[in-house]
């Protein structure tokens, strides 16, 4: 057979949250009057003096080659920037920049993963990590986080989920899809199991980390639990808080064997990040970084209306998230209805898709996210248009019977 495909692509499927906002585009391009909540991308633009220094970077040349893993001035702005922020000491030797988180995920797993290891995940999860544990040949180990715990898991679940196979766990605070975010005595005390199983990695992802609204300041696990530092890699990247997520840079920061690890793989497939986006994201760093804070306010005010008028929509059950620009609503309140046109309500792919075809709101089912029945909206995206998405949520699920 000429068109036999590989085993390890049987191993993954289509990013949910990139299929439906490619539905989004077609429905819109035929003149279709659809919100689209699917995307996960702020709907700010990149700040001018990020720009303009990518402009310079142009100007002057820098449009070669660089290192495999980064420029030496970006990776010490970040090893700056974990010392600053969450007071993480890191060497140029101990940081990788990479073509977006996705890709610092992906040269992670698969430079460390052999057939047979377990990583865990927590659900609801970005729809990414198990496909790319997958791929790599690993198995993903889910551990459930209701809407009852606030879509975040208890430390006796975290040890019962540890095997002898377990090689990693990965733990993204605050979350997508959920928003949910853990605090520096939660992290300590998940962080107390892990060191209880020393062959345990952990991948902590902060991607969201500037996306943040409880009164407690964020911490990321290092900070509480410094203990785990030789098996921990620290994921970050400019693509949330500096809306930059079409300039495609990642970072992290780890063990000197693992980043080295992960530089050879990346070496033997994209090699390096865009050399433009690379001085862009070094102005990002090291720039003024007050903006964060008024655009965080923003976010805070879409999470609170978007979280009110989706209490007040029949059936739906939407906890208050800590951070990130998701809300994740228990939809249990609405299966088993049926629509006006007569279809029943089985799954959240129903409930989504009815949305969508009658009411011209896109969001992701829950069951991507691995937690049903539920979904996610981003509300990254215009006051205007969620106070619509929501009246039109709120409308079609009073229609419901």
């Amino acid at each position: 057979m000429i068109d036999r495909l590989s085993a390890a692509l049987g191993r993954i499927a289509p990013s949910a949250t990139l299929a439906m906002t490619g539905r989004v585009i077609d429905l819109k391009a035929q003149g279709i009057d659809v919100i689209g909540l699917s995307a996960g991308e702020p709907d700010f633009d990149t700040p001018d003096f990020v720009k303009d220094a990518a402009i310079e970077a142009i100007r002057s040349g820098q449009t070669k080659y660089t290192a495999v893993d980064g420029i030496a001035p970006l990776k010490a702005a970040i090893a700056a920037k974990f010392k600053r922020d969450n007071g993480i000491e890191y060497s140029n030797k101990q940081i990788t920049v990479n073509s977006g988180g996705k890709h610092t995920l992906f040269n992670a797993l698969v430079a460390t993963i052999d057939k047979g290891d377990e990583v865990i995940i927590p659900a609801p999860y970005w729809v990414s990590y198990p496909d790319i544990v997958q791929f790599a040949g690993g198995t993903p180990v889910i551990i459930m986080a209701t809407a009852a715990q606030h879509y975040k898991i208890t430390p006796a679940q975290l040890d019962a989920a540890i095997t002898p196979k377990t090689r990693w766990l990965i733990l993204n605070s605050p979350s997508n899809p959920t928003g949910a975010a853990y605090n520096a005595t939660e992290l300590e005390a998940l962080g107390q199991v892990l060191l209880k199983h020393p062959h345990v990695m952990l991948l902590t992802d902060d991607m969201y980390e500037h996306i943040w609204y409880a009164q407690s300041p964020f911490a990321t696990m290092l900070q509480v639990c410094p203990e785990l530092y030789d098996r921990t890699l620290t994921m970050n990247g400019a693509s949330k808080a500096y809306a930059m997520t079409g300039w495609r840079i990642g970072y992290a920061g780890g063990p000197e064997w693992l980043i080295k690890a992960m530089a050879a793989l990346q070496s033997q497939s994209t090699s390096n990040p865009c050399s433009i986006s690379q001085y862009a994201v070094l102005a990002a760093l090291t720039g003024p970084q007050d903006f964060l804070r008024e655009r965080n306010g923003v976010f805070k005010e879409r999470r609170d209306l978007v979280v009110a008028m989706l209490n007040d929509a029949p059936g739906l059950s939407c906890p208050t998230p800590e951070g990130a620009f998701y809300v994740y609503p228990d939809a249990t309140g609405v299966m088993g209805k049926t629509t006006p046109k007569g279809k029943k309500i089985e799954t959240d792919a129903d409930l989504i898709d009815y949305f969508l075809d009658d009411y011209g709101v896109a969001a992701v089912h829950g069951a991507a996210f691995g937690l049903s029945p539920g979904f996610r909206i981003s509300y990254a995206t215009s006051t205007e248009l969620l106070k619509e998405a929501c009246t039109r949520i709120q409308s079609a699920c009073a229609a419901l019977v």
